[in-house]
């Protein structure tokens, strides 16, 4: 066996099953001490709602914590400073406060709670009735101004702005880059329509958990490869399947 990058969702991902959670996080916690393998949770979570969920389920501390949709990486998420080299990345003609002013136009958009409000994410709530007409309207808007922009629309509510390269599979690009480790050598795993940018970027072995999100399996079908995989177990238990698939862990 040797050292591998694992790099997980939280909600309805890794965390959803508190026995397979158990279970998988003593498998992570003595193959990183036995190998190396090093854990990263990717999470649309901020900072803040991370450190909420440890206070709920027993995580495993990450060698790196990758947040707000891979906007912001923590190399320690016991501090509030996150990595500037990849703050740097993001930068590049972004400009928050137009895309928010662009945005205030839209009466259906209803901005998410001031914690999830951060330097390279605007969030809203949204409808998947008002998001057929909104999301066509407010992509030409922004382009009209010239911004660096994506928006990403998951689990029929959440609408997030962010810089052109930022999200998950880019971020975990810079880490995999950074640590020197192999695409084969990499697992990632998901379960809405926001992890697909962990999937789409490269050859990193791809976990889908049995309760994913309508989005991400009509993505799985039409992406099929024989580095991803559609696991029956659902949330941890549905990442062990896929580890083993992929011969990551000893049966």
């Amino acid at each position: 066996m040797t050292a591998f990058l694992f790099v997980t969702d939280l909600d309805n991902t890794l965390v959803g099953d508190d026995t397979a959670l158990k279970e998988l996080n003593q498998k992570l916690s003595q193959h990183r001490q036995d190998h190396g393998t090093k854990i990263v949770y990717a999470t649309g979570r901020s900072l803040f709602l991370y450190r909420q969920l440890t206070t709920e389920k027993p995580l495993l501390t990450p060698d790196a914590l990758v947040t707000a949709v891979g906007t912001e990486i923590y190399f320690n998420p016991s501090e509030d400073n996150f990595s500037p080299e990849w703050a740097q990345v993001l930068s590049e003609k972004w400009n928050r406060e137009q895309v928010v002013a662009c945005a205030a136009n839209y009466s259906d958009l209803v901005p998410q709670p001031h914690s999830e409000q951060r330097p390279f994410k605007v969030s809203y709530y949204l409808t998947p009735q008002a998001a057929t007409e909104v999301l066509p309207q407010l992509e030409s808007a922004l382009q009209a101004k010239d911004l660096n922009f994506k928006l990403v629309y998951s689990g029929d509510k959440d609408l997030d702005i962010l810089p052109i390269k930022g999200d998950k599979g880019l971020a975990v690009q810079f880490l995999r880059q950074k640590w020197g480790v192999d695409a084969k050598q990499t697992v990632v795993c998901g379960d809405s329509g926001n992890d697909i940018a962990l999937f789409s970027v490269g050859e990193e072995r791809g976990i889908i958990v049995g309760n994913a999100r309508p989005e991400l399996r009509q993505w799985y079908q039409a992406n099929q490869t024989d580095y991803r995989y559609l696991a029956q177990a659902q949330c941890s238990g549905g990442i062990i399947e896929g580890l083993n698939h992929f011969g990551f862990l000893k049966n």
